[in-house]
């Protein structure tokens, strides 16, 4: 009886984990991207230290965290109920374009992903982009 009891429990845990992650390969991978060149050849004008990763962090959990996941694996709460995958910042794909791609990315959004422009200050999301640099595998 024990032993039926730590199988079905074994079971059921498995199952939610496969549901899980079955209905984040249901979402549709994003289509390209493009960035007008002047943003994709843009610098970061904020210097990469550990004052704006900290600010780049904070800014992140209160904007970005809810979608793209605490760790950027694109694995939040609300990114799993979004029709296109959100994204993972800790690949190669993420980190072989420039900052100021994902600054443009940011600014103005597209489709599910929303625009902050006028929510975020240009500062604050040169921070975050450093931020998110952090996220390697």
């Amino acid at each position: 009886m024990k032993n039926a009891i730590l199988l079905t429990s074994a079971g059921a845990v498995l199952m939610a984990f496969l549901l899980m992650s079955f209905s984040a390969y249901q979402q549709k991978q994003p289509e390209p991207w493009p960035v007008p060149a002047e943003y994709k050849n843009m610098a970061n004008p904020v210097k990469a230290d550990e004052a704006s990763v900290k600010l780049g962090a904070a800014a992140y959990a209160r904007n970005c965290a809810s979608c793209h996941g605490r760790t950027g694996l694109g694995d939040g709460p609300k990114g799993r109920a979004l029709k296109t995958f959100s994204g993972d910042f800790s690949g190669a794909a993420y980190h072989n374009q420039t900052d100021g791609e994902h600054f443009y990315k940011t600014k103005f959004g597209r489709g599910e992903m929303p625009a902050y422009d006028k929510k975020i200050s240009d500062t604050d999301m040169w921070h975050m982009v450093n931020y998110m640099r952090t996220f390697k595998k």
